[in-house]
């Protein structure tokens, strides 16, 4: 067994809430983890610096995917070899592969923690950070080529449709993959983060698991970016963190755009309870 833990999940998720909660927990300082520290424990897996060492004047931008698709097992072995046990390898790439090569090397990994968040309020989240419509977002998250651009920071990930991306990770169960809904993240956060803790092999510490989640919770992401802004922010975003909370597609989308979205993922989001009342998967 590798020593990769992929954090995972389709964008604007709650991919970095999770990972804060993590920071937080096993750092278990007395304030807050510094949101622009949270690769000392995480990792992204698409920095495009892990790949520049293997092409020829390091300008991964020169590359097509299927060859940035081809180096990714073996950057991915590289991280595993160079951490001092497990690392939490942050990713939004969908579970499986691309151009016949593995988007997840899994001779070097351990396992996996997946967030799923009701794509009717990813659609408000991903709009508003990445500066498109609400319809260009419908479209985006249906696209089954959907991906992220080849950047000098950052290679691409292959991201896929919300709904492919939700069933390479969720269909099959496995034990070890847990998925965590946000909205229980919201909800529920003790026996969520709990959870989540469990799963990483962490001894029962009630006191601990509060401060963490205090010390990640969206209001302390939001003042830290606030006050002193946040390195992985798209540079059309006017925030990372926006509003973190459930149901905003309710003032935010017409009924014409929530049924698009249902005739395109009504299968998935009736798996984890998503439909809203009035409506059905496949419904237009």
């Amino acid at each position: 067994m590798g020593n990769l833990l992929w954090i995972a999940s389709y964008p604007k998720s709650g991919n970095t809430w999770v990972r804060a909660f993590i920071e937080n927990y096993l750092r278990n300082q007395n304030q807050p983890v510094d949101i622009n520290t949270l690769f000392r424990i995480n990792q992204a897996e698409a920095k495009a610096f892990r790949y520049a060492r293997y092409v020829a004047g390091g300008d991964t931008t020169s590359l097509s995917i299927e060859e940035i698709c081809a180096l990714r097992p073996r950057v991915q072995a590289d991280i595993a070899r160079d951490a001092k046990g497990t690392v939490f390898l942050k990713t939004h790439n969908y579970l499986g592969e691309y151009g016949g090569y593995p988007l997840q090397n899994a001779t070097v990994t351990s396992g996996a923690i997946y967030i799923i968040r009701n794509p009717l309020d990813v659609v408000v989240s991903l709009a508003n950070y990445f500066g498109y419509s609400i319809d260009e977002a419908i479209d985006y998250m249906a696209a089954e080529a959907a991906g992220t651009p080849n950047e000098k920071e950052n290679v691409p990930q292959i991201i896929s449709s919300w709904s492919i991306h939700v069933q390479s990770w969720t269909q099959v169960p496995k034990p070890e993959i847990l998925v965590l809904r946000f909205e229980d993240m919201l909800g529920n956060p003790m026996k969520t983060f709990r959870k989540l803790v469990s799963f990483l092999g962490q001894p029962r510490d009630p006191k601990r698991l509060k401060k963490a989640i205090r010390f990640s919770s969206f209001d302390q992401l939001r003042l830290q970016e606030t006050r002193s802004g946040f390195i992985e922010k798209h540079e059309n975003a006017h925030s990372f963190f926006r509003q973190g909370r459930k149901n905003q597609w309710c003032n935010n989308l017409t009924d014409q755009q929530v049924r698009k979205i249902i005739d395109s993922h009504g299968k998935q989001m009736a798996r984890f309870n998503y439909l809203p009342p009035g409506y059905s998967k496949g419904q237009v």
